[in-house]
């Protein structure tokens, strides 16, 4: 009979068990190896679930998917799992038998809380700063005085920033709806307060002191706002140049990952010194526009975004070192030779 199992004689090697081999003609079944997943909470080791007969093939964003069924309220966008309680979050493209763990896998689930897709949150960033600096510039009532409503500034400057910041911000909509590609496609839902808080704070901020009716134009006149003018298109051409590189880098619908190398555009030449040169050129356009227009709150925001690219330049640039052995060694994060 076939899978019969028989007792072996002598006492060495009793309790160890033989099959028969199957009669001729007919093939052995091919066992097939399944997984325990148990996922525990990560603050309070409390078992959470457990999953039987996971195929091993089974990818990480899989077993989300199997986690939400025993727990609703924690659909796949919101659960980071990991193999340690305060290790890094696994990839939903990770698969299970790849995984350094055995046939019982323990993994150790965080809620992320509430996710928001990345789209609203650019969208809802950008459109603030655009919005309310068009409010200033228009002079609306309760901003300047009852005298200085819906009047004009007679300073070209003035209306040469509103034109930049426009465009600015409107290419950021633009490139949102259809160049970006995300990796992620959600982020927690209380980032968004605290960058809408930056980018619409620094935008009234700024807009009040350029478009206010005492504002004093830059100090060496035409020739600056020329220069500063000069150096901010480029920069935003650069940035839009980078932002589409990136984009072809990535097939729609893909989180595939590679290196991203100049291409016959010159402003991409520029990853040849940076790893972000996405930041570099935002950085670049800032800085033209704080010459323009020759304003503190201006400048204070430059400095603040750059501080912020700059963390997450040299995050993605110690990501792309482990990442890939080739990564080129001459590049630095944000900065050529100095960040």
């Amino acid at each position: 009979m076939e899978g019969t199992a028989l007792p072996l004689e002598g006492g060495g090697l009793e309790g160890l068990t033989l099959r028969r081999p199957p009669p001729p003609g007919k093939k052995a079944k091919k066992a097939v190896l399944f997984f325990e997943v148990e996922i525990l909470d990560a603050k309070t080791r409390e078992k959470l679930c457990f999953l039987d007969k996971v195929e091993p093939q089974a990818t990480i964003a899989e077993i989300k998917n199997l986690f939400t069924k025993t727990h609703p309220q924690w659909y796949p966008a919101r659960q980071s799992l990991r193999l340690e309680p305060k290790g890094r979050s696994l990839k939903d493209e990770d698969v299970l038998q790849s995984l350094p763990v055995g046939t019982t896998a323990t993994f150790y689930f965080r809620d992320l809380g509430a996710q928001i897709s990345w789209v609203t949150v650019f969208l809802t960033e950008y459109a603030g700063p655009l919005l309310i600096y068009l409010l200033f510039y228009f002079r609306v009532p309760f901003l300047y005085g009852p005298r200085y409503d819906f009047t004009a500034s007679r300073h070209a400057v003035v209306h040469l920033a509103c034109a930049c910041h426009s465009f600015h911000y409107i290419k950021r909509l633009l490139e949102t709806l259809f160049v970006h590609r995300f990796s992620h496609g959600t982020m927690p839902l209380r980032n968004i307060f605290k960058n809408c808080t930056y980018y619409w704070g620094f935008a009234a901020w700024m807009a009040y002191y350029i478009n206010h009716p005492l504002y004093t134009p830059p100090a060496y006149g035409d020739e600056q706002v020329k220069l500063a003018l000069a150096v901010f298109l480029f920069c935003q051409l650069g940035n839009f140049s980078i932002h589409v590189a990136l984009r072809n880098l990535r097939p729609a619908g893909s989180k595939t990952r590679k290196i991203p190398y100049p291409t016959r555009n010159p402003f991409t030449w520029l990853f040849l010194l940076v790893s972000c040169p996405n930041y570099t050129y935002e950085v670049g356009s800032w800085i033209g526009f704080t010459i323009m227009t020759q304003c503190l709150p201006v400048a204070l925001f430059s400095l603040v975004g750059f501080v912020q690219m700059a963390i997450w330049a040299q995050g993605k640039h110690r990501s792309y070192l482990r990442e890939f052995r080739d990564y080129p060694p001459l590049r630095s994060p944000i900065v050529p030779f100095l960040l």
